[in-house]
């Protein structure tokens, strides 16, 4: 299982279109994280502005269409991130059949990103 952080309203748009991220053109690929402890640290490095619902696709890669990689970060990874971690990264867009659930990320007390929960 991979994860990709999205707002819910990204997620949301054009249903019935692969899914698509701006990293996509900039980057040529959607970033993803390995595991909860690295999406936390990349929540919290990259989108700590972000308005709630932020949640996690809980993406299966066998079942991803377009290539993925599994690729060490460019620089350091986010502070809290796994050490060693490798970033999975989808060079296309995603098709949403490749996404079998959705976790929401949770804020701690402090306001920083703490916890994936069930999205129900």
């Amino acid at each position: 299982m991979i994860l990709h952080l999205a707002p819910l309203d990204d997620w949301l748009a054009d249903p019935g279109r692969p899914y698509a991220t701006a990293s996509l053109l900039t980057d040529g690929f959607i970033h993803c994280s390995a595991d909860e402890q690295t999406a936390l640290a990349v929540a919290n490095a990259f989108y700590a502005d972000t308005p709630d619902p932020l949640m996690v696709l809980l993406i299966e890669e066998a079942l991803v269409e377009p290539m993925v990689k599994w690729e060490a970060p460019h620089g350091a990874p986010p502070p809290g991130a796994t050490p060693g971690v490798l970033f999975p990264h989808i060079y296309g867009r995603l098709n949403r059949t490749a996404v079998v659930g959705l976790e929401k990320v949770e804020r701690g007390p402090d306001g920083s990103w703490s916890a994936l929960i069930p999205w129900s």
